[in-house]
């Protein structure tokens, strides 16, 4: 039970982050690529924190794969939703500066 509400509980704030980021222009696949290693940087660093996990060098490679692959997954999941439902900030550029900061507003 609290191995799901640890998960649960992690994987909604980092996608509250990846909302944050679609909103101030921090958009696309190369934002979800970031997404997944902070994702996988916070799974690590509870469970390590709390002593329910084990560091990732210690695991076999399947269970290496999944993992990435199912973090993976869930940040360019959680992007392509991000990016099409969270507006821009009306005060961001489309690359994520703020608007007249390159000269485009």
């Amino acid at each position: 039970m609290r191995n799901h509400l640890m998960h649960w509980g992690t994987g909604a704030a980092v996608g509250a982050l990846r909302g944050i980021w679609s909103a101030s222009g921090v958009r696309g696949w190369r934002a979800s690529a970031w997404h997944t290693s902070v994702r996988l940087a916070t799974d690590q660093i509870l469970e390590n924190a709390t002593g329910v996990g084990a560091p990732p060098w210690t695991w076999s490679r399947r269970d290496q794969v999944v993992d990435v692959g199912h973090k993976a997954v869930y940040s360019f999941v959680t992007g392509v939703v991000a990016d099409r439902l969270v507006p821009l900030a009306a005060d961001r550029g489309p690359g994520g500066a703020a608007r007249g900061a390159r000269g485009n507003g």
